[in-house]
C-alpha cells in the first residue's frame, strides 16, 4: 500500500490529508476556531464530584467544565491511546522493584503534590473535594454539548518516546516484534530513565540510533520540569503544557516507515518539517519534497473531490451500489443498497459482493469523517451463515487499518453491524459546517401548505383575544414574497377572514417555516410563544 502525506496551507487555514493508494483515508484541518487540544496539560479546580455517575467536573477556563471520570484516574496505559498516534497497544514490563511502587495504584495529582488512590476496575471511593486543585490532561475535544474528556494521568509524547511523570512502568509499542530490538530499547532507556517516571517506547523508535532516543527522552524530562516550576506557582484555571499543533503532532506521530513521501504547499512548513526532521529522523529527509506545481495541491491529487464526498449522505460505489450516512445524537446508522447491480443471476453472490465493497468504502467513510461512539451498519441481508462470517472477518481487517480503537459485534440475524470506534475530536462534517438555520439540522421544513394551516391557528389565538386589529408577522424574505404572490394573496385573504390587518417584514435570520408574532397593542412585544403552540 503506498501511503502518502498532502499538506495544503492558505492564510488561515492547513489541511492535512493521508492518502493510501491515491484514495484519502484520513483528513486534519487547522484554523484559528479548530485549535487542537488533545495533549495540553492544565492545572485545574475540581468543580461538582457526583459519585453517583463516578465523575467530577474541572474547571478549566473554558465555557463548559472538563469532564473526568474516575476510571481515568487510572493506571492503565490505554488511556494514552489518544494522545500519541496509534501506538494504542501496549506490552507493559516492570521488574520486581516496580511492583511494589505500582502497588499504591494511581494517583490524581494535586497542585500540593499530594496523591489520591484509585483504580479502574474498583468501586472505592476517589478522594476528590470540590475546590481542590488538580492536574489533568485533555484527551478528547468537546462533542456537542460534552465539554473536554480529561484524565489526571498526564503524559508528554515525543517522537520516540511518551513520558509519564506519574508512572513507573516501561511499555513498549506491540508493533515491535523482534525480542532482541525489545530488549536493547528497553535496557537503553532503563539505564537513563530517573526514578519516578514511566515510559512508552513508540513503533517508530525502532532500530533507531541510541543518540536521538536518548536525547528524546532529555527533552521530554525539561519539558516537564519547565512544567512542575509553573506547577509551584501558577492558580488554576492555568495551561501548563501546550501539545503540539494538528500539523506537526501528525508529523511526529504518523511520519513513519510506512508512509512514501510529504508533499507540502508552503515553503515555511516545509521548512519547519525538515528542520524537525533534521533533529529527530534524518533518514526521512529525503521523503519531504516542496510542491510547485501550477495547479492546486489537493487539485492535482484528486483529493478536493473526494473531501466533497465527505459532506454527502448518499456515497455511491463503483458495482452500482450505494451507502447512506444517517448521523444522529445517539449513533450512526448506515444503510446500504445494492443499486442496479446483478452480476450474478444468484442474490445471495451479489448481496455479498456489494456488501463487501460497501464494508470497505464505509470503514474509508468513518476514518475520513472520524466518526465515533456507536456505529450501526445496515447491511443487505445475507442467508448462508458462512458469507455473514466471511463479511465479519473483512469488517474487521479494514479496521486493522484504523488508529482509533475499535470493537466490532458479528452481523446479526437482521443483517446489522454493531461498532464502537473511539472518539477523540469532532466529526470533520461539524468541523467544516454549520447547522443549517433554515431546517436546525433536520434536512426538512414544513410545506407551504403546512406553513398556512399553522399561520391560520394563529390568527384565530390571536383574534380570539382582546388584541385589537393589527399584527406583525416577521417571516423568512422568500416566504413574504409567497404570502405576497398572486392577484388575491393568500395573505390578504388570511385578512379578510379573520379581521386583521397583517403587516409583514422580512427577517433573514429566519428559517423558511419560522414566525414571529409582533403585537402593535403591546408595544411591538414579540408574542410569539402565547401564540404559536
Amino acid at each position: 500500500m503506498r501511503k502518502e502525506i498532502l499538506i495544503n496551507a492558505t492564510s488561515d487555514e492547513t489541511r492535512i490529508a493521508i492518502t493510501e493508494d491515491g484514495r484519502i483515508a484520513e483528513l486534519f484541518l487547522e484554523t484559528p476556531e479548530t485549535e487542537r487540544n488533545v495533549g495540553d496539560i492544565y492545572l485545574g479546580k475540581t468543580g461538582k464530584v457526583i459519585p453517583g455517575i463516578r465523575a467530577a467536573f474541572i474547571d478549566l477556563g473554558f465555557p463548559q467544565d472538563a469532564f473526568l471520570h474516575f476510571s481515568d484516574i487510572s493506571d492503565s496505559l490505554d488511556e494514552y491511546s489518544s494522545i500519541i498516534g496509534d501506538d494504542s497497544d501496549f506490552e507493559d514490563e516492570e521488574d520486581d522493584e516496580e511492583e511494589e511502587q505500582q502497588a499504591n495504584g494511581n494517583r490524581a495529582v494535586t497542585k500540593s503534590g499530594s496523591r489520591q488512590n484509585g483504580n479502574r476496575n474498583s468501586s472505592k471511593e476517589i478522594n476528590l473535594e470540590r475546590g481542590q486543585d488538580i492536574v489533568v490532561q485533555i484527551t478528547k475535544e468537546p462533542v456537542g454539548k460534552k465539554g473536554f474528556r480529561v484524565t489526571s494521568k498526564v503524559s508528554i509524547p515525543g517522537r520516540y518516546l511518551v513520558l509519564m511523570p506519574f508512572g513507573s512502568r516501561i511499555g513498549i509499542s506491540k508493533k515491535i516484534y523482534n525480542s532482541r530490538e525489545k530488549r536493547r530499547l528497553r535496557g537503553l532507556v532503563k539505564s537513563s530513565l530517573p526514578k519516578g517516571f514511566g515510559i512508552i517506547i513508540r513503533t517508530v523508535a525502532q532500530n533507531q540510533d541510541d543518540k536521538l532516543i536518548l536525547d528524546d527522552l532529555n527533552n521530554l524530562i525539561t519539558t516537564w520540569n519547565d512544567i512542575s516550576t509553573k506547577l509551584k506557582t501558577e492558580k488554576p484555571p492555568y495551561l501548563l503544557y501546550k501539545d503540539a499543533s494538528t500539523l506537526n503532532s501528525v508529523i511526529r506521530d504518523l511520519f513513519r516507515e510506512d508512509v512514501n513521501k510529504v508533499i507540502v504547499d508552503s515553503k515555511k512548513l516545509h521548512k519547519e518539517i525538515v528542520s524537525y526532521l533534521e533533529i529527530t529522523s534524518p533518514e526521512f529527509l529525503s521523503r519531504v519534497q516542496l510542491y510547485s506545481g501550477n495547479q492546486p495541491l489537493f487539485d492535482s491529487y484528486n483529493i478536493e473531490k473526494q473531501i466533497q464526498e465527505t459532506m454527502r449522505r448518499k456515497v455511491w460505489l463503483k458495482n452500482g451500489g450505494y451507502i447512506i450516512i444517517e448521523p444522529t445524537e445517539a449513533m450512526t446508522v448506515i444503510d446500504v443498497n445494492s443499486g442496479k447491480y446483478a452480476k450474478s443471476k444468484d442474490q445471495e453472490v451479489n448481496s455479498l459482493a456489494t456488501n463487501i465493497e460497501a464494508a470497505m468504502e464505509i470503514i474509508r467513510q468513518v476514518r475520513l469523517r472520524d466518526i465515533g461512539g456507536i456505529i450501526v451498519i445496515d447491511f443487505i441481508d445475507l442467508y448462508d451463515d458462512r458469507n455473514k462470517k466471511k463479511l465479519y472477518e473483512e469488517v474487521r481487517r479494514e479496521f486493522r487499518k484504523d488508529r482509533a480503537k475499535v470493537t466490532v459485534l458479528p452481523i446479526s440475524d437482521f443483517g446489522l453491524c454493531q461498532i464502537t470506534r473511539q472518539r477523540v475530536r469532532q466529526n470533520i462534517i461539524h468541523t467544516v459546517s454549520d447547522t443549517c438555520m433554515m431546517c436546525k439540522g433536520t434536512g426538512r421544513i414544513s410545506s407551504r401548505a403546512g406553513f398556512l394551516t399553522r399561520l391560520e391557528r394563529i390568527l384565530q389565538r390571536y383574534k380570539g383575544g382582546s388584541n385589537g386589529f393589527f399584527i406583525t408577522l416577521r417571516v423568512n424574505p422568500y416566504l413574504k414574497a409567497y404570502l405576497q404572490s398572486g392577484f388575491i394573496s393568500a395573505i390578504t385573504k388570511l385578512s379578510l377572514k379573520y379581521f386583521v390587518w397583517i403587516k409583514l417584514e422580512e427577517d433573514e435570520s429566519l428559517a423558511f417555516d419560522d414566525v414571529k408574532i409582533i403585537s402593535s397593542k403591546q408595544d411591538n412585544k414579540d408574542v410569539t410563544e402565547e401564540y404559536d403552540h
